[in-house]
């Protein structure tokens, strides 16, 4: 543990920040996050799933330009992932290498695990743990070394059928998404009134349904659970969405939604993602004084 003298320090307590995942459209997010530290605005309860996890642990070691790196500049990376991996078994995103290899600090992605060990906000990672097909939600509690955080962030970001489950202390999990994607259930539970939430759909967004439901029910028929979460995530996700804007009209909630999203969760293009970044950033230089006024900063 960190001397307490050399504890970081957070200036918001009374506001839960969330992480929407999203894959690489969190490139938008980035651009946003960068924000959120340039003004100092720190959180002292972060959540996160799938990309939100990413982006949350990068926030926390208060590290802009990894946060812009891990959806960026990471796909000229030719360890990165693409169809080859994924038909060899490592799936689409190569998970290990992107998780467990380049945080380290020899890597390509160096994780400042002694600034993130300094913060001490909460945190929240969820994901989706595939024997019982509950949602489960890793905290501080559980990170005792950097692999440990890496390997949990690994296990909310695996994305069903492109990746391959992660396993975190001999259990397999998914993607958190799955679930949702929006951690605004445990940060309810663990005492949160006010939310502050940086989405990666526009506004007015509502998720169909899975197309392929048959496929979906075959690929996981010995996990049901993962497939039944599969189908109802459309009706779990419109729900939380719902429920944030009536927490929004009532004060309670702030909302950042990109303008646009220009790319989708599985983009590889450098110069797509690299313009994603930069319209998040553009759009936090704008709306900044919105959300201090918010957060009464």
């Amino acid at each position: 543990m960190p001397n307490q003298n050399n504890l970081l320090k957070n200036n918001i307590k009374n506001t839960a920040l969330i992480f929407e995942g999203g894959g690489m459209r969190a490139s938008y997010s980035a651009g946003l996050l960068s924000h959120l530290l340039e003004h100092q605005l720190y959180f002292d309860y972060v959540a996160g799933i799938s990309a939100g996890a990413s982006c949350s642990v990068n926030y926390l070691s208060r590290d802009t330009d990894r946060a812009k790196r891990s959806f960026v500049d990471i796909v000229k990376d030719p360890l990165f992932g693409g169809w080859k991996s994924f038909l060899s078994g490592e799936g689409y995103f190569r998970a290990k290498y992107i998780y467990e290899e380049t945080p380290h600090s020899t890597g390509t992605l160096p994780f400042d695990f002694e600034a993130f060990s300094s913060n001490p906000a909460s945190l929240r990672i969820g994901a989706f743990h595939m024997e019982t097909g509950q949602m489960k939600y890793f905290s501080r509690k559980d990170i005792q070394a950097p692999l440990d955080l890496m390997r949990i962030v690994r296990a909310s970001s695996s994305m069903p059928i492109v990746m391959p489950p992660a396993v975190v202390n001999g259990s397999e999990y998914v993607d958190g998404g799955i679930n949702g994607g929006i951690a605004l259930d445990i940060a309810k539970q663990d005492g949160y009134e006010r939310f502050f939430v940086i989405l990666t759909r526009p506004k007015g967004y509502r998720k169909a349904p899975v197309k392929y439901k048959g496929f979906v029910k075959t690929f996981y028929r010995k996990y049901p659970q993962v497939a039944e979460a599969m189908l109802q995530r459309h009706l779990q996700y419109n729900r939380t969405l719902e429920e944030l804007q009536e927490l929004e009209l009532e004060g309670k909630a702030f909302l950042v939604y990109p303008d646009v999203m220009p790319v989708s969760n599985m983009e590889k293009d450098y110069h797509k993602l690299k313009k994603s970044c930069q319209l998040g950033y553009a759009q936090g230089l704008r709306d900044v004084p919105a959300w201090k006024d918010f957060l009464r900063i």
